[in-house]
């Protein structure tokens, strides 16, 4: 059975969840663990950032959440075979709709993932708050928030820390706020700091140590199908993945 199952989750757009979940994988992959992505955005942004063609894919998860598909059928191996990935294309956006009248809805996801065996499921939520992200979190044994160290950085994440909270009072009472990560880092603003500053102060040792910088090279990785780790593993975007990698693992040790 898997032991860690990670809902990467931010109702808010562009904070890096994507590229927080490919790249983890890739580095979780590297030091051993046999990890899967699930890609529960219908945006699809990891299914093509791992190198898949959304118009070729197959049973996809919308397929498998449904019972159309087993779910065996639909995992691919990406980034050289070295992770595995559920892929999603823009037919999962009906998946909000066709979720409602389902008896145990929430728990869709969970009943997918349940018997599968990986070290680590890393589940790619969309940038809502709705029941594909409410599936996510009931599948997940952990939560990570990345977030922007931007302006409007907090703004939101009082509402997602009570659905959270929600979830695990009602659907989930073993969910774990794994953390927080800061992404996009610019050491050069004051405002990178100041946002690091309030996330400590509001969550403790909860932030991780690693942040994960603006980077030229991470940002232009998924144009090429690629991890960071396949496309500049010297790069400083790839470094820091690689220490978050190790930082989370230890976490959960």
């Amino acid at each position: 059975m898997t032991k860690n199952t990670i809902a990467i989750l931010n109702q808010k757009g562009g904070v890096g969840k994507t590229t927080t979940a490919i790249n983890l994988a890739a580095y979780l992959a590297k030091a051993g663990k046999k990890v899967l992505v699930c890609d529960i955005d219908p945006q699809g942004n990891t299914t093509s950032g791992l190198g898949l063609d959304k118009k070729n894919l197959g049973p996809t998860l919308y397929d498998v959440l449904f019972s159309r598909a087993e779910v065996s059928s639909s995992i691919k191996k990406v980034a050289g075979g070295k992770i595995f990935l559920i892929p999603s294309d823009s037919n999962l956006a009906a998946a909000e709709v066709e979720l409602v009248p389902l008896e145990h809805r929430e728990y869709q996801l969970r009943k997918v993932l349940s018997n599968l065996d990986y070290d680590y499921i890393l589940i790619d939520c969309p940038p809502s708050l709705g029941l594909l992200s409410v599936n996510a979190l009931v599948a997940a044994t952990d939560v990570l928030i990345p977030v922007q160290t931007e302006f409007y950085a907090m703004e939101g994440l009082g509402q997602l820390l009570a659905t959270i909270q929600q979830v695990r009072q009602a659907l989930n009472p073993s969910l774990n706020l794994l953390g927080v990560v800061l992404t996009m880092y610019d050491k050069r603003t004051s405002l990178s700091d100041q946002v690091k500053t309030e996330l400590v102060n509001h969550f403790g040792d909860k932030v991780f140590n690693t942040v994960i910088p603006r980077n030229v090279r991470l940002a232009e990785a998924p144009s090429f199908g690629k991890t960071i780790a396949e496309h500049d593993k010297w790069s400083k975007g790839a470094r820091a993945y690689k220490s978050l990698a190790k930082e989370l693992d230890r976490k959960l040790l």
